[in-house]
């Protein structure tokens, strides 16, 4: 095996098309992730979302009926309703501003105490929400589930926050007698005096997928809580309470505007936005380290060229004949050229790939443009993954070079199940969303999802499409798809080459 593998890499070397082949497919991959166009792929402004604590994009925009708290304290409500308006659509098109009675299932209202009214500032809510029952959330990406079941006058739900340093806990009773403790969360970045703390009410924006792509049309949606029983315990500030509009999120119209009454004892609460993490799906905002190997695409269309071309070379010169007299065992040239262009490619695919993920980052932050952050072991997988992505494919173009003996119908072959199906869900989609979720869980471009980095929240409702850097398989389970095709085509490759004559 070793000398067969030895033999199969000397040709390889010493045909300078081959070589030159690999090197173009690196040097494409690497001047498009790292050329001045990826600075003006995403507009500065949308690029800069808002940071919570850790750095975490995220959306932090709702009204805010607040007063102050210097110290420790104890903030309880009741909620009796909820209720919002969301935006009318007619098919796939959404007439004005009309809009019609109805509840985001994370729209939410409740109690909140919070460092400061600067968005993204840390923060832990007591909450009742649109269909998720309540919730205790806290810096944007924590949420704890508590009571379930939609409020309502006969179904009310009271909160209750406390506070002692830099430490919160949430309870919740469905009759303000017998209370659960929710959770209880610790908020470094929580000041010693000058916590806002009081009542909100926000519902997170409708997108509504056009042409049943991954385009979206979205609208703002707005929801009211009326909450009653509000009692402060502690060092609150006295004095009247204090409406803020945080964000400056602007409802549709017509409808209720954001803002609060307190009448009796009772306060109703409207607002519209999220306090949120944010996702890229119908937004935009900031671009992701696959930004930078955004050269992949044009690259792995080389390296197909190059791997079905070391095997449709030889029937197509007749020496096919020759290797096979020198190496009868028909499964080791087979396996020999398999490795030699899976090893090629790899290394090939490894360098351009941490060559593009390291310095391409700089480029993109240069041009300030946010990048959402990743551990160093998320960066080495999909610089990895990526290199093991090439190297896949190359060995199913020599499969199906194998199989059809012919360069241009090994290549359109390889295009077509592995290019194609990319194109259609990532680079331009055009196909359905369900429709691209089950290509990209049956097809070579499944693999992909290694170049995914981005968390799914299911706190947060919008269009996670891979368009956006969303997969519906997990990184590994997408690449294990490709090597299954692999494993397949080299197994059907070795089946007809013993069958065959040469």
């Amino acid at each position: 095996m070793i000398a067969a593998v030895h033999a199969e890499w000397t040709k390889f070397r010493t045909v300078r098309g081959w070589v030159i082949g690999l090197l173009i497919a690196a040097g494409v991959t690497m001047a498009l992730g790292l050329g001045p166009s990826q600075s003006g792929s995403c507009n500065v402004s949308s690029c800069q979302p808002t940071l919570g604590p850790g750095g975490v994009a995220v959306t932090d925009s709702f009204y805010f009926v607040r007063r102050s708290l210097d110290g420790d304290g104890t903030i309880t409500a009741r909620v009796t309703g909820l209720t919002g308006r969301l935006p009318a659509f007619a098919g796939t098109q959404r007439p004005g501003n009309a809009t019609r009675a109805g509840l985001m299932p994370w729209a939410k209202a409740g109690i909140i105490i919070k460092a400061s009214t600067t968005e993204g500032s840390a923060y832990a809510a007591m909450m009742v929400t649109g269909a998720n029952g309540v919730r205790m959330q806290y810096d944007y990406t924590g949420d704890i589930a508590g009571l379930p079941g939609r409020v309502s006058a006969a179904s009310p739900r009271w909160l209750r926050l406390t506070r002692h340093g830099d430490t919160v806990t949430g309870y919740d009773s469905a009759d303000g007698t017998r209370w659960t403790r929710v959770g209880t969360v610790r908020l470094p970045a929580l000041p010693a005096t000058a916590v806002q703390g009081g009542l909100f009410a926000t519902s997170p924006q409708f997108a509504s997928s056009m042409y049943g792509t991954s385009g979206a049309d979205t609208a703002p949606t707005q929801d009211t809580g009326v909450l009653d029983h509000v009692g402060l315990a502690g060092h609150w500030a006295a004095g009247s309470w204090t409406g803020d509009d945080i964000g400056a999120a602007g409802g549709p119209a017509p409808g209720p505007s954001s803002g609060f009454r307190q009448a009796a004892g009772t306060f109703t609460v409207s607002g519209t936005g999220d306090i949120a993490p944010m996702v890229t799906g119908a937004t935009g905002n900031g671009v992701t380290i696959a930004q930078t190997l955004i050269g992949t695409f044009a690259g792995l269309v080389g390296i197909v060229v190059v791997a079905a071309m070391f095997m449709t070379a030889e029937y197509r010169r007749g020496l096919i004949r020759t290797t096979l007299a020198a190496a009868p065992h028909r499964g080791r040239v087979l396996a020999a050229k398999a490795a030699v262009i899976g090893a090629v490619t790899f290394l090939t695919g490894l360098v351009s790939s941490a060559v593009v993920v390291v310095f391409g980052q700089r480029t993109l932050r240069a041009s300030g443009v946010y990048l959402f952050p990743v551990t160093a072991f998320t960066e080495v997988r999909v610089i990895a993954g990526t290199a093991a992505v090439l190297a896949l494919a190359a060995m199913l173009a020599l499969a199906l070079g194998t199989v059809l003996r012919r360069s241009a119908g090994a290549v359109t072959a390889a295009i077509v199940v592995i290019v194609l199906p990319y194109m259609f869900c990532v680079a331009a989609p055009v196909l359905p969303l369900g429709v691209q979720d089950w290509v990209l869980r049956l097809t070579p471009a499944a693999a992909f999802a290694v170049q995914a980095t981005l968390p799914q929240y299911h706190q947060v409702t919008d269009i996670y499409a891979a368009q956006a850097g969303y997969f519906p398989l997990a990184p590994w389970a997408g690449l294990a798809v490709l090597a299954a095709w692999t494993a397949a085509a080299l197994a059907l490759a070795l089946f007809l080459l013993r069958r065959r004559d040469a």
